[in-house]
């Protein structure tokens, strides 16, 4: 009975992600797809991922270029309008944009003897137009959520993790599970501070 248990159990652990990713990806193009009246399964992705390629390379020609930034100069100036937009562009730049913000992954320590860390990002490095001359921004996610707390905490508590940005995040979304199987051990990195 412990053996078929053991089995049972090996089985839901390969099968239950895989048909959990699976789902979540048919629910998501099944959404996609009823944004398009046409019942072609795929072609919602398809029109999705065409339509933000055409906007993309228009926004970086010399014509229409002028036009998005007439757009967004709109958006920014609208009272509750500015807020939403500038929140998500910045989140979304964040991960995509050129000035990503989830590249350097860092320890925070927590309490004065350095018994409690906790991992982040470094989203900003620099607050003195704040008067927080020696304090740095620290964006600590939170396991199986994608929420999270921005902290400004002073530098010498927060310590660089030699580590891939995306292998970090991936570590605490998951709650500790996984993530650090890419990252090699480096035995020669000593605890330093930014």
């Amino acid at each position: 009975m412990n053996r078929l248990a053991t089995y049972f159990f090996r089985g839901l652990l390969f099968v239950v992600p895989i048909a959990l990713t699976i789902y979540i990806i048919i629910v998501c193009i099944s959404w996609l797809d009823n944004l398009i009246p046409l019942k072609i399964p795929g072609l919602g992705l398809l029109t999705i991922l065409a339509f933000i390629s055409i906007i993309g390379y228009l926004a970086s020609t010399l014509l229409a270029g002028p036009l998005f930034g007439l757009l967004e100069d709109v958006l920014v100036r609208l009272p509750l309008v500015s807020i939403i937009y500038s929140s998500l562009k910045d989140l979304i730049s964040a991960f995509v944009g050129d000035k990503k913000k989830f590249s350097q992954p860092v320890l925070v320590t927590l309490d004065p003897s350095y018994t409690i860390q906790k991992p982040g990002f470094i989203t900003q490095e620099d607050l003195t137009n704040l008067g927080l001359q020696g304090q740095v921004a620290v964006y600590l996610p939170h396991s199986y959520n994608f929420s999270g707390n921005l902290f400004i905490v002073p530098a010498e508590y927060v310590t660089p993790l030699d580590a891939p940005g995306a292998e970090i995040m991936k570590f605490i979304v998951s709650g500790g599970v996984s993530g650090l199987d890419n990252i090699p051990y480096n035995p020669a990195i000593k605890k330093k501070n930014v």
